[in-house]
């Protein structure tokens, strides 16, 4: 596969094609900056949730399940309560349902591409959003900062980083969560059946019936649990709702994941999806387990963070200070 890296009209919309090391890649810098595609060509894997009829208007409708949205403020706050060390602030309730707000809105907006480009045998593109009075949700949380998005595309696959600067003279709740939808089934020939998840949870997370944390927050994982850290767990056709856990770091073939392993069992092939450890925690679903995804999310604290009696190094919840940036970065890649 020739190295490329350009913009192209899909679905009637601008998005910026990658091409690298035998992976595709299309980002969506309208809407968030989604990872809208991203295709294991050489050995047909179909890794993110795409829909190849009318993927922009597809993911427009449903912004978080589908692709791998960066999302700020990651999951549920209680009754959209927002504490920090010099402010409360009080969010919209967007969950009705369990009156909570939820998803935080850096998923939707509009990014502006910096650049895109070829280097050697890497397709690069980096975009970014400034967040300031001009949006409209700055009304509930008047913060101004940068956000950085890159994407590097290679044959190692994706290579993820996002940086946000707190341009305030407020201290900015720091906390981010990507909703990555994997396809499923997503390797030719094979069944939704055939996928397995494996998790290194060491500590189970309980949630209560709003789906929030409940005291103790955290417990020894249990023989349900054991599944994910076995890499039994099933992703389709059996329900998984809102499984919270602390993890650790597996080892895959000798090398270090922090993060999950999503496997075949068909045919063995394997997609490793490392994080780097400012990500505590993943919480996995599967909507029902009815569609043809499921989303093991790596979130930086742990649901309503900012809100629990925890120390911040149990919650995971920190803040930037006025001028301070903080970068975190994935890495999606295939075993095959």
């Amino acid at each position: 596969m020739t190295t490329s890296c350009k913009e192209i009209i899909l679905d009637k919309e601008p998005v910026i094609e990658m091409r690298a090391g035998g992976f595709l890649a299309i980002i969506v810098p309208s809407i968030g900056s989604n990872v809208a595609r991203l295709r294991d060509c050489k050995n047909k894997i179909e890794i993110l949730r795409y829909s190849k009829e009318k993927p922009i208007t597809k993911l427009r409708r449903n912004m978080v399940t589908y692709g791998m949205p960066t999302l700020y403020l990651p999951n549920r706050l209680d009754r959209g309560i927002l504490k920090t060390s010099d402010d409360t602030y009080r969010l919209p309730i967007n969950e009705a349902r369990f009156q909570n707000f939820i998803h935080g809105f850096l998923h939707s907006r509009p990014y502006e591409v910096v650049e895109y480009k070829v280097e050697g045998d890497k397709a690069i593109v980096k975009t970014k959003y400034e967040y300031d009075e001009k949006d409209e949700f700055f009304t509930y949380l008047p913060i101004k900062f940068m956000s950085y998005l890159e994407f590097v595309l290679d044959e190692e696959g994706l290579h993820y980083s996002f940086t946000m600067t707190n341009l305030s003279n407020k201290q900015m709740p720091y906390g981010v969560c990507n909703h990555t939808s994997f396809m499923a089934p997503n390797v030719n020939g094979s069944k939704a059946t055939d996928i397995r998840l494996t998790l290194p949870a060491i500590k189970a997370l309980p949630l209560n019936e709003r789906q929030l944390p409940v005291a103790p927050y955290k417990k020894d994982i249990s023989a349900y649990d054991e599944k994910y850290v076995k890499g039994t767990a099933q992703m389709i056709k059996v329900p998984v709702d809102n499984d919270m856990y602390e993890i650790g770091t597996l080892r895959v073939d000798g090398k270090p994941v922090h993060g999950v392993v999503i496997t075949d069992k068909r045919t063995g092939k394997r997609i490793c999806y490392d994080v780097d450890e400012t990500f505590k925690f993943f919480i996995v679903w599967n909507d029902r387990g009815t569609k043809d995804y499921f989303c093991p999310e790596p979130m930086s604290w742990m649901i309503d963070a900012p809100n629990l009696d925890l120390p911040a190094e149990e919650s995971g919840y920190i803040e930037l200070a006025p001028g301070e940036s903080k970068t975190v970065t994935e890495h999606i890649y295939t075993i095959a």
